[in-house]
């Protein structure tokens, strides 16, 4: 409806409305604006400003003090090792199982989706989960991260809604024509479901490159600790210094290199929503609405 078509109410209800949201976005996300600014910003320009807005130029020290630790890159290549690793794998367990939960005919599916169901709400617990990674004797590896975590029940019911969606005609068409349950999936399934293929695999994508806790439950090397595990440590102790050579060679205040440490990190995974940010709507609800 057209502004000159409201009527008071509405037209002040919007208004109101939009100053509300307007102050919520802002109160959101100024605070990461204020930490990418301090990253970039002289350490001058923090120190005599009350209220940041915009940095003073770019500064690169703060960036460049960070990675003279050997540890932050080598955490970084860990970081994304478990990201495409664990989502690719996660995507092939996903879509797998999520197929065969969407074959009604199949025998036993109603005992398996209900199997599938239960692990939603019931665990193993931490301690049994630790023992098992222990006797599989991945501790200490990039691997304790993926291998727990691989799949998510919620993901997998949401892709085998979704495959359930698809009219049965085609898969009968594709029966006469003689294609196989697997050229169904990779021939007709898979092309109809990209939206849904994305939105999962971002889903994926998150999780395994915010992943932290586990990594510091499986895994006491630091060579093999993540991106984040290490984020988490400093934020969490508050010693900078840990991140350096010699504790001489921090010429910054630990609050800006924490700074830069944020973005380096967040970073990535916030550049790649703008990629797939459409097809989320389309995909989480087809998955999750019809079954």
């Amino acid at each position: 409806m057209k502004w000159h078509q409201l009527t008071r109410g509405e037209k002040a209800f919007r208004i109101i409305n939009t100053c509300l949201l307007s102050l919520v976005t802002v109160a959101m996300l100024y605070p990461f604006w204020y930490v990418v600014v301090c990253s970039f910003s002289s350490l001058s320009h923090i120190q005599n400003s009350t209220f940041i807005l915009w940095p003073d130029g770019i500064h690169l020290e703060s960036y460049r003090q960070v990675f003279r630790n050997d540890m932050v890159p080598t955490a970084y290549k860990n970081t994304i090792f478990i990201t495409l690793v664990g989502t690719a794998i996660s995507m092939l367990l996903t879509i797998l199982g999520s197929f065969c939960l969407s074959r009604r005919k199949l025998p036993g599916h109603t005992a398996m989706t209900a199997f599938v169901v239960f692990t939603m709400l019931f665990n193993g617990g931490l301690i049994p989960t630790y023992l098992l990674v222990r006797q599989l004797k991945m501790l200490n590896t990039l691997w304790s991260v993926i291998i727990p975590t691989a799949i998510n029940t919620y993901n997998m019911i949401i892709m085998r809604n979704f495959f359930s969606s698809i009219p049965a005609e085609l898969e009968e068409a594709a029966t006469i024509d003689g294609a196989s349950q697997f050229q169904y999936l990779l021939r007709i399934l898979l092309p109809l479901s990209g939206a849904s293929l994305a939105t999962i695999t971002l889903f994926y994508a998150v999780d395994y490159w915010n992943a932290y806790f586990y990594s510091l439950i499986y895994i006491t090397k630091r060579q093999m600790l993540p991106m984040q595990a290490i984020l988490r440590q400093v934020l969490m102790t508050t010693e900078i210094e840990t991140l350096m050579y010699d504790a001489a060679v921090q010429t910054l205040p630990s609050e800006m290199l924490k700074d830069a440490m944020i973005v380096v990190t967040a970073l990535p995974i916030i550049c790649l929503y703008p990629f797939i940010q459409r097809f989320f709507v389309k995909g989480v609800m087809v998955g999750s609405l019809k079954g």
